[in-house]
């Protein structure tokens, strides 16, 4: 059971050229932290896609370990793959009424709409990006996992592009999840391009965000030139 009046909220950066956004960008920060910490990602990746508003949602959740100021998508207190799961399977339909309401609140559609995350942030990113209806543009996950990759090719809806990148000397999620992030999206016919970063903890270096610039550009600005 999901409590439908959870209502996520956070920070927002607006589209660099000024006008109405005519693109989504939507962060989903990692455990223990909160929507401040990925909004200053947003003047990075602006240029790239100027006509976009960012969005960076707190988790529904505080965190358990850290309730002032820190949330969680779900608890890490017992880290197996059930509870991920389980975790992830309450905060998703929150998630996925957050960027409902947020696309038509501005009349977007899920082909304008991009996810980013951030460790357990791209797990969120994951998951709920590829069970939506309608294809979002692109999935950009930094130093995450995915949830269930065994569920993936019964459960997957869409086909969005996915990014992933991660620190081969991450200390917190393994590299090893990225590679199979990678076979499972794969196999279940997602296109998927991934890069290891040598040398990198679990953080987000200047050559990811060069490639989260890069998709977040070829897939979101391919279709607006009625704008013009």
């Amino acid at each position: 059971m999901t409590d439908q009046s959870i209502k996520l909220d956070g920070p927002s950066h607006p589209p660099l050229n000024g006008e109405k956004p005519q693109q989504l960008v939507v962060f989903l920060h990692g455990y223990g932290s909160n929507g401040d910490d990925l909004i200053s990602l947003a003047p990075y990746l602006a240029p790239a896609v100027p006509e976009a508003e960012f969005l960076s949602p707190n988790a529904p959740f505080p965190c358990e370990i850290n309730p002032f100021g820190g949330y969680q998508w779900f608890g890490l207190e017992e880290r197996n793959a059930e509870t991920r799961l389980a975790g992830a399977r309450i905060a998703a339909p929150i998630l996925d009424a957050y960027l409902d309401e947020q696309l038509a609140a501005r009349g977007l559609s899920d082909a304008d709409l991009a996810l980013v995350g951030f460790s357990q942030g791209t797990m969120m990113a994951l998951h709920v990006g590829l069970r939506r209806a309608n294809p979002a543009a692109a999935i950009v996950g930094y130093s995450g996992m995915l949830v269930a990759p065994e569920l993936l090719a019964g459960e997957l809806q869409s086909k969005p592009p996915v990014l992933l990148v991660h620190g081969m000397a991450d200390e917190v999620l393994p590299f090893a999840a990225m590679g199979e992030a990678e076979a499972a999206l794969n196999a279940a016919g997602v296109k998927v391009f991934a890069e290891g970063r040598p040398g990198l903890p679990h953080s987000i270096d200047q050559r990811g965000l060069e490639l989260g610039a890069s998709i977040l550009h070829q897939a979101l600005c391919r279709h607006h030139h009625h704008h013009l």
